[in-house]
């Protein structure tokens, strides 16, 4: 299975409805990655710069682990530091990065690459897939979910 290794950052302005001034853009990339990930049968590793913790930090969910680099360290160095770690497994990783640098030192360890713009593309594809659409047609709403509904609802009516 090939790993796919992603540069958030650059990814984020890439798609709909995640934008990179909002306050969770990391969790909701790392939403839309699990659910990708979770349809296409695929794991990948996340990375972001500018921890605020002191630490580097790794969250696992799913198939999906997310890179926190602390701040004063960059998610560059990071990706093309876990792709050397990896030495000759680098080839059977997918870089997606839009970034020179990381895509000529992902080439040369041997990677595969996709510009963060078409990955976007493929995240759709997946996205709205026959499987995809059918699942969230079957899919029974959480809690907070139907009390959202009933928000908006009393909101539209006038209701409180």
């Amino acid at each position: 299975m090939k790993i796919i290794v992603i540069d958030g950052h650059n990814l984020i302005p890439k798609l709909p409805r995640i934008n990179l001034k909002d306050l969770d853009d990391e969790s909701q990339l790392i939403g839309l990655i699990q659910e990708y990930c979770r349809l296409a049968r695929k794991q990948a590793e996340l990375f972001f710069d500018g921890a605020p913790n002191p630490i580097n930090s790794i969250r696992k969910g799913g198939l999906v682990r997310a890179h926190f680099i602390r701040v004063g360290h960059s998610a560059d160095d990071s990706i093309i530091a876990y792709l050397q770690r990896n030495g000759k497994n680098a080839r059977n990783m997918l870089v997606i990065t839009s970034d020179r640098r990381i895509q000529t030192e992902a080439k040369n360890l041997g990677a595969e690459l996709m510009t963060s713009e078409s990955f976007a593309q493929e995240i759709k594809r997946v996205l709205s897939s026959p499987i995809a659409v059918q699942e969230l047609k079957e899919k029974i709403p959480s809690a907070g979910e139907v009390e959202e509904w009933i928000h908006l609802f009393d909101q539209k009516t006038g209701k409180k």
